[in-house]
């Protein structure tokens, strides 16, 4: 999101961070969930263990040192008495120091198993579509969304839906629609029926994939020179290959990664006529998709990880 998003923000994470601690030393409590966020929660988590000490400290969803800063691993264990993770790889990594880590199922999945279970009548598209899911943020919307059309747009015969986030309003994406292309709220039911989808970079890929959606992932970078930087630096700063969620998983390729200066609608529409007309090379991504989600398992992670935080330990 680069350093100036950070820069403008600072007042206010420090005034939540404020709000945080004063609630902590007032009601003292007897669990500290921390969730996600690590730059935040593990200020928190360190506060809590100076001046709570008989607090009971558990991390769901922790940073992912797996990528990138393994080194946080010693302080997150030092810190929190449990660690919850959503990947099915994490209890190794921890392992591999001398920690434990819990994997509880992941939540992405079950979200999506619910709503597959509640939705099996769901009515077909009148057409064959591509759904566009042009990320969370207005920036990345707007730097996104303008290359996503343009390569769509190359295949006349699928309707367009564009998949709206939660609280950007309709009329922000007004100026990127033609007539006869579609904004929606209802993103699973999109993708679930979609032939193809363009996903920029995020958890979205991965949900794309447990709904079966061949797709390519996409990211804009504003300074192209900051991605060759971190090309150049991935062997010796990540300890990942990828960048999407599902090759992660994965551990290869199974969706194209297109991002910063590979990021075209070129590149994006040449991968679309790959995946709406090359069915052997979709069947092999279905196929992987399918694996990821048996590696994912059927854990409830949401009641897993309640039943653990609610566990006198």
């Amino acid at each position: 999101m680069g350093i100036a998003a950070v820069v403008r923000h600072w007042r206010d994470v420090k005034d939540n961070f404020r709000i945080a601690r004063e609630a902590l030393l007032s009601e003292q409590p007897d669990t500290l969930v921390l969730i996600d966020y690590p730059s935040f929660n593990l200020r928190m988590a360190a506060f809590c263990r100076k001046h709570l000490p008989k607090t009971r400290i558990i991390y769901y969803i922790p940073p992912k040192v797996w990528a990138w800063k393994k080194r946080r691993v010693h302080r997150i264990a030092r810190l929190c008495d449990e660690v919850l993770g959503i990947f099915p790889f994490e209890p190794a990594f921890y392992a591999k120091y001398g920690y434990r880590c819990t994997y509880v199922g992941n939540p992405t999945a079950e979200e999506i198993e619910r709503f597959v279970q509640n939705r099996k009548t769901a009515n077909a598209q009148s057409r064959e579509t591509i759904a566009l899911l042009p990320g969370s943020r207005p920036s990345e919307i707007s730097n996104s969304l303008p290359r996503m059309m343009d390569a769509a747009r190359r295949f006349p015969d699928y309707h367009l839906v564009v998949c709206a986030a939660p609280g950007i309003e309709d009329a922000f994406y007004t100026p990127y629609l033609r007539a006869g292309e579609t904004l929606t709220r209802d993103t699973y039911a999109t993708v679930q029926q979609a032939s193809a989808a363009v996903v920029n970079s995020g958890t979205a890929t991965l949900e794309t994939a447990l709904f079966g959606c061949p797709q390519v992932a996409v990211y804009h970078l504003a300074h192209s020179w900051f991605f060759a930087l971190i090309r150049w630096a991935q062997p010796f700063v990540f300890s990942i290959r990828y960048f999407t969620l599902v090759n992660i998983i994965a551990g290869k390729e199974v969706i194209k990664e297109y991002l910063a200066n590979d990021f075209t609608a070129d590149n994006v529409a040449t991968e679309l006529q790959r995946l709406l007309t090359d069915e052997v090379y979709k069947k092999e991504m279905l196929a992987s998709y399918k694996h990821l989600s048996q590696s994912l398992g059927a854990l409830p992670a949401s009641a897993t990880a309640a039943d653990i935080i609610t566990s006198k330990r």
